[in-house]
């Protein structure tokens, strides 16, 4: 079944262009160049997921990020001009999977577009993600590399979960520190750190370049699944 990606952005041109390249790669397009037109096709159309540009005319990107979450757990990609890791951290709290900044290369897009779309909801309750040589089965709490499990601390083990089960999304440190040790901790960044490297000596082929708990600097974690 084809996705369907809603398009929101007020830039004829950015609209005409991801019209054109999503076209080309089998997707359908719904657009529309304002928030509050974005907020209510999103209500009414329910697209596969959502390109959402920060700077529209009528509300911030930021606004419609939080109103989409209110009614739909659709993939939201936020394209943006804006670099700032204020920026990206404030869309991925309220609730957005992505982001990329303008400008922004076809490919990588269509490749970020790719994993939001693979790790919809199906991949939300599958029991098992396989991560190159790891496999990360949750319902059985084991993992294995190469064939050979892996023994994990408790805290280990939940952060690792937390992640598998959102598979090629940007967390936020926040977000993993609120779910995994609790709100009084969300700003132990450094404590997050720690455990992040355990979990990298432990499962990643080279820890120093790390392939598969992936580094966004300044934002946070994606645990990058797929064999």
């Amino acid at each position: 079944m084809t996705a369907r990606i809603l398009v929101v952005d007020d830039e004829p041109q950015i609209r005409k262009f991801l019209r054109i390249s999503l076209g080309a790669n089998g997707y359908d397009v719904l657009e529309a160049e304002t928030g509050a037109a974005g907020i209510e096709a999103a209500r009414a159309q329910a697209p596969d997921l959502l390109v959402l540009d920060l700077g529209l005319p009528d509300l911030d990107g930021q606004e419609v990020v939080s109103a989409v979450r209110e009614f739909s757990a659709m993939p939201i990609i936020i394209l943006s001009v804006r670099a700032d890791e204020f920026d990206k951290v404030e869309a991925l709290d309220r609730g957005a999977n992505d982001y990329v900044v303008k400008p922004f290369g076809i490919a990588e897009l269509m490749a970020r577009v790719r994993a939001v779309l693979r790790s919809r909801a199906p991949q939300e309750t599958e029991d098992v993600l396989v991560a190159g040589p790891v496999t990360i089965d949750l319902g059985r709490r084991i993992v294995t590399k190469g064939g050979n499990e892996v023994h994990l601390s408790k805290k280990e083990w939940e952060l690792l979960a937390f992640m598998a089960r959102r598979p090629d999304h940007v967390l936020t440190h926040r977000q993993i520190l609120k779910e995994v040790w609790g709100p009084a901790h969300v700003d132990d960044t450094a404590y997050l750190r720690v455990y992040v490297n355990q979990l990298r000596q432990k499962l990643e082929d080279d820890a120093g370049h790390p392939t598969m708990i992936v580094t966004d600097p300044g934002v946070g974690y994606r645990l990058k699944g797929g064999g």
